[in-house]
């Protein structure tokens, strides 16, 4: 397995896994390839993917404003869970965050997301409960 980071030419085989992700929620402007692009170019060391060969097998988008990091869109293709791929990955990227001086993470998990709620507690991540996300599409 190699962990690398992501490139936007990996595109077309990054919406393909994500294709394969029960429950996966994508949006059809930041998650097209213009969209990825544009986020790869703000955040160009800090996205994250994991490889089987030419088989792209994990993902992370991550990013940062400046003070907070927050991870989008984590995956790990199902035929691979429970082998370290995501604990991997968001090491990888933390380590990325963490060389460009930010020191805090943060994600959204669906909570019908089981598969995820879980890791996110088996690695030690800590779920708020003290405040409220919001949304407003433009």
């Amino acid at each position: 397995m190699d962990i690398r980071v992501m490139k936007s030419e990996d595109y077309d085989k990054l919406y393909e896994l994500w294709m394969t992700i029960k429950g996966f929620g994508i949006r059809s402007i930041d998650d097209s390839r213009e969209g990825v692009t544009r986020f790869l170019k703000r955040n160009p060391t800090t996205s994250i993917t994991a490889w089987d060969g030419d088989t792209l097998i994990g993902a992370i988008l991550c990013g940062h404003d400046g003070r907070t990091g927050f991870f989008y869109h984590v995956c790990v293709a199902s035929d691979y869970r429970q082998h370290g791929v995501g604990h991997r990955m968001v090491h990888f990227a933390m380590k990325a965050l963490q060389a460009e001086g930010i020191n805090k993470v943060s994600l959204i998990a669906f909570k019908s997301n089981e598969v995820g709620n879980e890791f996110w507690h088996n690695v030690g991540w800590v779920e708020r409960s003290d405040v409220n996300y919001y949304d407003f599409v433009l």
